[in-house]
């Protein structure tokens, strides 16, 4: 009796062995994961850093945009944006080389994440996996340009179009140079990962764990879930809430669109294989 239970414990402990050694692999492999992608970042905040000037002058230019249609008669002036604090531009000055390493750094960090999951994949998965990692950065980018094109200059219109020029009153936007670059940023890395819900989609119903049908019966949630994430990552205002939200579940609807798309040609696949298997009955 002793024996046997000396028999179990030798193997249960033969087994906690055994399965350590893997967790610490992937542990040490994380780490060197982890180690690339701050390393692809520093270097990326660094090259920033040096040119961090003529990034600022094209983060501004939605303002510039929209200053120039909300006030035809001052297109070609400057624009002006307020400094309150001793260090606060240098302060601007590293949240937009931050911001930049970050964005520079997204294909690095994008190929780390699937290295560091891949080997826990099928082949077949690991197949369906390799060409979003060229969408991804691609979302990314179309993401980016919607803030910078669209959203941005159209939310400081109508901050600009609600001044009061005339009367004994006057109201003018003049925004902090901390808050205008804050929002820049954050409205660009937001709209970046946001536009990577049909990637992520896609994928998942690629590999079988998400469908058409669970997708559409979860409408309401995804409603939710977008309204919270545009009104925790934009200004306190409906308009930009707005902006946001809407083009973010219209990807989601494109996602669903995709999805059936993918589950109608796995259909079809399935059923042209099963076909070549019958085999004709001998005459």
């Amino acid at each position: 009796m002793n024996t046997a239970a000396q028999k179990k414990q030798l193997t249960d402990d033969e087994e906690i062995e055994a399965s350590r050694a893997p967790l610490l692999d992937h542990l040490a492999e994380l780490r060197n994961r982890l180690v690339t992608v701050v390393a692809a970042v520093v270097i990326g905040f660094i090259g920033c850093f040096i040119f961090v000037d003529p990034i600022f002058m094209f983060l501004a230019q939605p303002f510039q945009t929209a200053m120039a249609h909300a006030h035809p008669e001052r297109a070609g002036e400057s624009i002006q944006l307020i400094n309150t604090g001793a260090f606060g531009f240098f302060s601007v000055k590293m949240q937009i080389a931050l911001f930049g390493g970050i964005v520079f750094a997204f294909p690095i960090i994008a190929w780390q994440a699937y290295a560091f999951i891949a080997p826990g994949l099928y082949r077949k998965e690991r197949a369906a996996a390799a060409p979003f990692l060229v969408a991804a950065p691609a979302m990314f980018a179309l993401g980016a340009a919607f803030v910078f094109y669209v959203a941005m200059p159209f939310a400081l219109n109508f901050a600009l179009t609600q001044e009061v020029t005339e009367g004994p009153v006057r109201v003018t936007y003049l925004p902090k140079v901390e808050e205008y670059m804050g929002l820049v940023t954050t409205l660009v890395l937001a709209f970046g990962l946001m536009f990577q819900l049909p990637v992520v989609l896609s994928l998942l119903g690629r590999v079988g764990i998400v469908s058409s049908s669970l997708l559409r019966k979860g409408r309401r949630y995804a409603i939710v879930g977008i309204a919270a994430f545009a009104a925790l990552v934009t200004p306190n205002d409906v308009i930009s809430m707005f902006v946001m939200a809407v083009p973010v579940y219209l990807l989601y609807e494109i996602s669903i669109w995709i999805v059936a798309a993918i589950e109608r040609a796995r259909s079809r696949k399935e059923a042209a294989e099963a076909s070549a298997d019958v085999v004709p009955p001998a005459p």
